[in-house]
């Protein structure tokens, strides 16, 4: 019995009426493809993109230097080196991120108690060399000035689930 189901199959060709089918199925459909440099997708508030270091509304920087992140690292893509204020506080003096070794896990956003590194919606970053991929701390700084009103709504948005 299952020799004639079999023949019968390739004898009608059942396989190939279902593929046209399918395809006239999407044939007639929207397009799912974006024409990509003019239109972009959607990016989810938990995109992991590009670094970036926060200010605060006044505009000092975010870090406090307890190098969490950089203990966190997985890839030990971080060096952090700090020194103490006058005023008894403790800040950066250098933050460098190696983005030739990121793995874009996350973990460094995660580990900072007061947000200051985070991963930007920005995947748009490329570089010639590998000398433009290792970050410094004013172009840290920078990223989070540039985006920081798209990492402030996707922080926002993403509150609840942390």
């Amino acid at each position: 019995m299952s020799s004639l189901i079999a023949a019968a199959r390739s004898f009608l060709l059942l396989e190939i009426l279902k593929g046209m089918g399918l395809t006239l199925k999407y044939l007639f459909k929207p397009k799912a493809t974006l024409n990509y440099p003019y239109e972009k997708g959607f990016i989810s508030p938990r995109f992991r993109g590009e670094h970036a270091l926060r200010r605060y509304p006044n505009g000092e920087e975010r870090c406090i230097a307890c190098k969490l992140c950089e203990a966190i690292c997985p890839a030990q893509a971080i060096t952090i080196e700090a020194e103490p204020r006058p005023d008894g506080s403790r800040r950066t003096t250098r933050y460098d991120i190696d983005m030739t070794k990121c793995i874009y896990c996350g973990f460094c956003q995660e580990a900072c108690p007061v947000d200051a590194i985070v991963e930007g919606p920005n995947f748009e970053f490329a570089a010639e060399t590998r000398d433009e991929l290792y970050y410094d701390k004013e172009k840290l700084l920078s990223n989070g000035d540039r985006w920081e009103t798209e990492i402030a709504r996707n922080l926002a948005a993403d509150a609840r689930y942390r």
